[in-house]
């Protein structure tokens, strides 16, 4: 009987955990998520730190050109002889940097116009869906090239070129919860009460979207550091002396023959992140969908 009274009152102080504290709880009890989470936090303390756990400066030139690994320089040195490790350990920062950025807006601005359209309707509903349209009927990859060479390739200007690509996916995604939240009972209570549209968006409907808006901000930061290296290995995103995985693959081509590892490790590096994230999804979206079920 107390063994029972126990889970039941374990039952019960859970369900009167808050919705995201829940949504981590699931989220922490799948390995694979777990795992996912892991190689995430690594690679964002190697972006953070880097400058004090490095070997050498990024930009200096500290021995011969192409030189293999040894003790001093655990994976040899680039073409005009930089720290081939620290270059590597730095390579992810400016992708983060603009990805979370510049995701983060995105998920700001198509929250806010989402919930909006969604909840609104009407001819708003068709101005901002039209706009969204118009800026989805272009391919990414197309879209960010032809931003960045309109805004330039600082960090700023990335930033930038991020939200406006990745914003219209938000909009939709939130429009279309927003809609189907929009006719239950709660939010027509809170209608009848008299509260006003900002209210019912943010303290009913808001908090619902919690576990959706933290799928889609990993997913579209995936998405985003994939294009941002692709850009660099294609000359139009980051620029030298910047270390960026997307440069160095594109710089090893040239060497991939007699120095393959120029090419495996930054490959190795971008392809490990990207994993960890696509992980910490699939348990995000697992723990939503159990959520789901249960409140079923």
């Amino acid at each position: 009987m107390s063994d029972l009274s126990t889970v039941v009152s374990a039952g019960r102080v859970a369900s009167q955990l808050p919705p995201f504290h829940r949504l981590a709880r699931r989220v922490l009890r799948d390995p694979v998520a777990v795992l996912g989470i892991g190689l995430v936090i690594f690679h964002l303390l190697l972006a953070v730190f880097h400058p004090w756990i490095a070997p050498h400066s990024t930009s200096a030139l500290v021995g011969v050109p192409l030189e293999r690994p040894s003790a001093e320089f655990w994976m040899g040195t680039d073409q005009i002889g930089r720290d081939y490790m620290s270059r590597l350990m730095a390579g992810g920062q400016v992708a983060l940097t603009v990805s979370l950025l510049g995701v983060a807006i995105a998920l700001l601005v198509g929250t806010i116009l989402g919930l909006v359209a969604g909840y609104r309707g009407g001819r708003l509903d068709e101005i901002v869906m039209r706009f969204v349209d118009t800026l989805m009927a272009i391919p990414e990859l197309i879209l960010i090239a032809i931003l960045t060479l309109s805004f330039g390739k600082d960090l700023s200007a990335l930033v930038i070129v991020v939200a406006i690509v990745y914003m219209p996916g938000v909009v939709r995604v939130v429009r279309a919860r927003t809609i189907s939240l929009a006719s239950l009972d709660f939010v027509r209570a809170a209608e009848l009460r008299g509260e006003r549209t900002g209210a019912v968006l943010r303290r009913e409907i808001l908090p619902n979207l919690t576990g959706l808006l933290g799928v889609e901000l990993a997913v579209r930061t995936s998405s985003a550091i994939l294009k941002i290296s692709a850009l660099s290995f294609l000359g139009l995103g980051i620029s030298q002396p910047t270390p960026d995985w997307g440069l160095m693959v594109q710089e090893a081509m040239g060497v991939v023959f007699t120095d393959p590892w120029f090419l495996l490790l930054p490959a190795l590096m971008l392809s490990s992140l990207i994993i960890g994230l696509n992980f910490m999804v699939d348990g995000m979206a697992r723990a939503i969908g159990s959520s789901t079920r249960q409140a079923g």
